[in-house]
Parts: C-alpha cells; sequence; structure tokens
C-alpha cells in the first residue's frame, strides 16, 4: 500500500535532487523513498545504540558485583 504526501522541499535540496537523478535515469519518487527508507535505518540505529547503552548502565553495577564474587570464588582442587 502506498500513501500520498505532500512535500515542501528547500529550492537548494530539490534542485540538487534534480541533478542526481538526471544522472541516475531514476523517478524522484523513488529517489526519496529510498532516502527516506536510508535515513529510517539510521535513526533506528541510534536509538537501538542509545537503548543499549541505557540498558548497559543498568546492569553495570550489578554485572561487576557479579565479577567479583566469580573472581573472589576459590577454585575446586586439581585432581
Amino acid at each position: 500500500m502506498t500513501k500520498a504526501i505532500s512535500l515542501k522541499l528547500n529550492d537548494e535540496v530539490y534542485e540538487e535532487i534534480e541533478e542526481i537523478l538526471k544522472t541516475m535515469h531514476v523517478s524522484r519518487n523513488s529517489y526519496i523513498n529510498e532516502a527516506l527508507a536510508h535515513y529510517n535505518r539510521e535513526n533506528k540505529r541510534k536509538l537501538l545504540k542509545r537503548q543499549l547503552e541505557f540498558e548497559s548502565k543498568l546492569v553495570r553495577e550489578n554485572s561487576m558485583s557479579v565479577l567479583r564474587d566469580f573472581e573472589n570464588m576459590e577454585e575446586p582442587p586439581v585432581e
């Protein structure tokens, strides 16, 4: 399914797109769809990175505690 939207571009951005389209031989619609899909992927990566950093900070204290506990454990005797 597709949705129609009205889009206002700055003159500079529009002219740049038009120049690129002349050499690529793709439709403006395809180009803008591809550009937005790329931008969405980049932003999803950024959001995921922020979420992982946040969650990592939440468990860091506990992880260090567990690591210290393991380090303080006595090793079983070698048979």
